[in-house]
Protein backbone atom coordinates (compact mmCIF):
# COMPACT_ATOMS: atom_id res chain seq x y z
CA UNK A 1 0.00 0.00 0.00
CA UNK A 2 2.52 2.19 0.92
CA UNK A 3 3.94 2.23 -2.47
CA UNK A 4 0.68 2.14 -4.13
CA UNK A 5 0.44 5.45 -2.01
CA UNK A 6 3.83 6.70 -4.04
CA UNK A 7 2.89 5.75 -7.30
CA UNK A 8 -0.76 7.52 -6.73
CA UNK A 9 0.69 10.58 -5.87
CA UNK A 10 3.25 10.61 -8.65
CA UNK A 11 0.78 10.03 -11.06
CA UNK A 12 -1.67 13.01 -10.27
CA UNK A 13 0.95 15.30 -10.31
CA UNK A 14 1.87 14.35 -13.68
CA UNK A 15 -2.59 14.05 -14.16
CA UNK A 16 -3.30 17.27 -12.68
CA UNK A 17 -6.32 14.88 -11.23
CA UNK A 18 -7.99 16.14 -8.20
CA UNK A 19 -9.44 12.71 -6.98
CA UNK A 20 -5.39 10.84 -6.80
CA UNK A 21 -4.28 12.81 -4.07
CA UNK A 22 -7.27 11.99 -2.04
CA UNK A 23 -6.92 8.45 -3.13
CA UNK A 24 -3.37 8.26 -2.05
CA UNK A 25 -4.34 9.47 1.27
CA UNK A 26 -6.41 6.92 1.65
CA UNK A 27 -4.00 4.23 0.56
CA UNK A 28 -1.24 5.51 2.85
CA UNK A 29 -3.62 5.31 5.68
CA UNK A 30 -4.66 1.54 4.84
CA UNK A 31 -0.85 0.71 4.55
CA UNK A 32 -0.21 2.00 7.87
CA UNK A 33 -3.42 0.42 9.59
CA UNK A 34 -2.15 -2.85 7.72
CA UNK A 35 1.62 -2.68 9.58
CA UNK A 36 -0.18 -1.54 13.46
CA UNK A 37 -2.00 -4.47 12.83
CA UNK A 38 0.59 -6.88 11.51
CA UNK A 39 2.79 -5.82 14.47
CA UNK A 40 0.62 -6.88 17.21
CA UNK A 41 0.33 -10.11 15.57
CA UNK A 42 3.93 -10.52 15.11
CA UNK A 43 4.44 -9.55 18.97
CA UNK A 44 1.83 -12.05 20.14
CA UNK A 45 2.82 -14.79 17.48
CA UNK A 46 6.28 -14.61 18.00
CA UNK A 47 6.77 -13.65 21.67
CA UNK A 48 3.82 -14.96 23.01
CA UNK A 49 2.70 -11.19 24.19
CA UNK A 50 -1.23 -11.96 24.46
CA UNK A 51 -1.78 -8.20 24.95
CA UNK A 52 0.17 -6.57 21.82
CA UNK A 53 -2.63 -7.56 19.73
CA UNK A 54 -5.69 -5.91 21.24
CA UNK A 55 -3.40 -2.96 21.89
CA UNK A 56 -2.52 -2.36 18.02
CA UNK A 57 -6.24 -2.84 17.38
CA UNK A 58 -6.61 -0.12 20.40
CA UNK A 59 -4.13 2.47 18.81
CA UNK A 60 -5.96 1.09 15.26
CA UNK A 61 -9.22 2.95 17.24
CA UNK A 62 -8.32 6.73 16.46
CA UNK A 63 -7.66 6.52 12.95
CA UNK A 64 -10.67 4.51 12.51
CA UNK A 65 -13.02 6.92 14.28
CA UNK A 66 -11.01 10.11 12.81
CA UNK A 67 -11.63 8.68 9.02
CA UNK A 68 -15.24 7.59 9.50
CA UNK A 69 -16.03 11.63 11.31
CA UNK A 70 -14.37 13.22 8.30
CA UNK A 71 -16.74 10.95 5.94
CA UNK A 72 -19.70 11.27 7.72
CA UNK A 73 -19.13 15.16 7.99
CA UNK A 74 -18.25 14.93 4.50
CA UNK A 75 -15.18 16.86 5.14
CA UNK A 76 -12.81 17.03 2.09
CA UNK A 77 -9.29 15.63 2.22
CA UNK A 78 -6.57 18.10 2.84
CA UNK A 79 -4.12 15.75 1.56
CA UNK A 80 -1.93 17.74 -1.11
Amino acid sequence: MPWLARQKRRLSGATASATLPADAAQSALCGYMAWIALTGLILNAIWSIGWADPVAALVLTPLILREGWETAKGKPCSCS
